[in-house]
């Protein structure tokens, strides 16, 4: 047997043993490599998968008009803000996970899981009941015209209405994700895009005795889809009870709430929400400044960006893993080894968007065309497509600097770092581009470029500064 295939033999078995899920193997200890491919696979899978449901929305809901696509983007970006809650809480979660799993406490994770679920089910009441009386509103502050409220309103009530079932996605999938579990994480998601799939083209056409819903249908479909997702996490939370092999078993005594828990997980998850609530109140913001040129602009931005996060959501996969690898290893007192892993897990990346982002730059007509045959629009995405992909190195390595940040526990320097890149230099910069240079939508798309790679720049040099080796959780 020649030494290529033997290779090739040791690729596919641990491609296998990832995607199964190994609930014995340690992360502390052995190949960092290894280690990092382990739990790198489902992780990748896993924000794949949730990057389909962008996708495959969109590209149902393209066919019934600009306007229904501004819909999906205009609610998508007050989602944003949803989804800064939900990321940071799994920052939160991740980094206390895996510092009692790295400190051998399983008690003490099962712990956070309970407080984690608390918090996620508080946050989604009161992001339901701002959907059910304001959806409406929420378009008109978006800067929507009346026919897109028109068509809208329903779409965004379902969404927001839903958000317990987003919240829980993230969150769950944190608490196996630093636990070391991450094949759970991704089935979940897989087993939630596939219904997703069926469903999409079901309720928005009406195929066969179900009624046409339009984009109402895509919230429909993306709402049952997710729910299926969480029920199907929730079962695996039992652990041993529910036949699988994982680190976390939650028990009923574990679900009375534990104040000193929801404490701390808050404490740790501050940084993380505010961090993402900046990151996202940013992308609100730059929407709203596309909007100034038209409905068409606003579908074109929002075809191109969920395309980008196709690839992106993928990407911080890789970041996912960097942090539970982060956080293990800081709980088992191996700084160092931490450190390696990082930089192991940030090339891996940056090889990985740099060849999408030339694909992108090169292939973006063809990209765009598969969206929209509206000449205007498609003008409008390819133009943010490129100017995205300009930037995706840089991005690579931004990524995974700052999810090693969130997976030590230290939280607020990233949450610094968004705040410069972001509300000084980001938000002035597109609007400056876009208004007083009359760049228009070009303006914006350059300064997410410039702003997302100044990013990764500071990061680095934060990062080799070492503090976050010491940080205590």
């Amino acid at each position: 047997m020649t030494q290529a295939h033997t290779k090739k033999r040791q690729f596919f078995t641990l491609f296998k043993q990832a995607l199964k899920g190994d609930a014995k193997h340690d992360f502390t200890q052995g190949s960092i490599g290894i280690a990092a491919f382990l739990l790198a696979v489902p992780m990748v899978l896993e924000m794949a998968m949730e990057s389909v449901f962008a996708i495959v929305d969109i590209f149902f809901v393209a066919s019934l008009g600009f306007e229904a696509v501004a819909v999906v983007g205009l609610t998508e970006a007050v989602l944003t803000i949803l989804y800064a809650i939900a990321i940071g809480l799994s920052m939160g979660v991740t980094a206390l996970v895996s510092r009692r799993i790295g400190e051998k406490d399983i008690e003490g994770a099962n712990r956070v899981a309970a407080a984690a679920l608390w918090v996620g089910f508080s946050a989604a009441f009161g992001i339901a009941l701002l959907g059910w009386f304001y959806a409406e509103d929420i378009l008109s502050l978006m800067g929507a015209t009346e026919s897109v409220k028109a068509l809208g309103v329903d779409y965004t009530t379902i969404m927001m209405c839903g958000s317990i079932s987003i919240l829980y996605l993230f969150i769950i999938n944190a608490i196996f994700r630093g636990a070391g579990d991450p094949a759970i994480a991704m089935r979940s998601l897989w087993l939630a895009n596939g219904i997703n799939i069926v469903l999409d083209p079901i309720l928005i056409f009406g195929i066969g005795p179900f009624p046409e819903m339009g984009v109402t249908g895509a919230a429909v479909a993306t709402t049952i889809g997710r729910g299926v997702g969480v029920l199907y996490q929730l079962y695996h939370l039992r652990g041993e009870l529910s036949g699988g092999a994982t680190r976390i078993a939650l028990r009923m005594t574990h679900l009375v709430p534990k104040w000193n828990d929801i404490h701390a997980l808050l404490k740790v998850s501050a940084g993380g929400i505010m961090q993402f609530l900046i990151a996202t109140a940013s992308w609100v913001l730059l929407v709203r400044i596309v909007s100034q040129f038209g409905s068409a602009a606003v579908a074109g931005y929002t075809i191109a960006i969920r395309v980008i996060m196709f690839t992106i959501l993928p990407a911080w996969g890789l970041s996912n893993a960097a942090a539970t690898l982060v956080g293990q290893n800081l709980g088992a007192g191996q700084p160092e080894r931490a450190e390696k892993s990082v930089w192991r897990v940030a090339w891996y990346n940056v090889y990985f968007l740099v060849g999408v982002a030339i694909i992108f730059i090169v292939f973006a007509p063809n990209i765009i065309g598969l969206f929209t045959d509206d000449k205007e629009v498609a003008m409008y995405g390819i133009s943010c497509l490129r100017f995205i992909s300009y930037g995706y190195g840089f991005y690579g390595l931004g990524m995974i600097i700052v999810q090693a940040f969130n997976g030590a526990g230290d939280t607020m320097t990233p949450t610094k770092i968004n705040f410069f890149c972001y509300w000084v230099l980001q938000i002035p910069l597109a609007y400056t581009l876009a208004n007083v240079f009359a760049f228009g939508p070009d303006g914006v798309f350059l300064a997410i470029t410039l702003a997302e790679s100044l990013l990764a720049v500071v990061g680095i040099i934060l990062f080799r500064r070492g503090g976050w080796k010491t940080k205590m959780i």
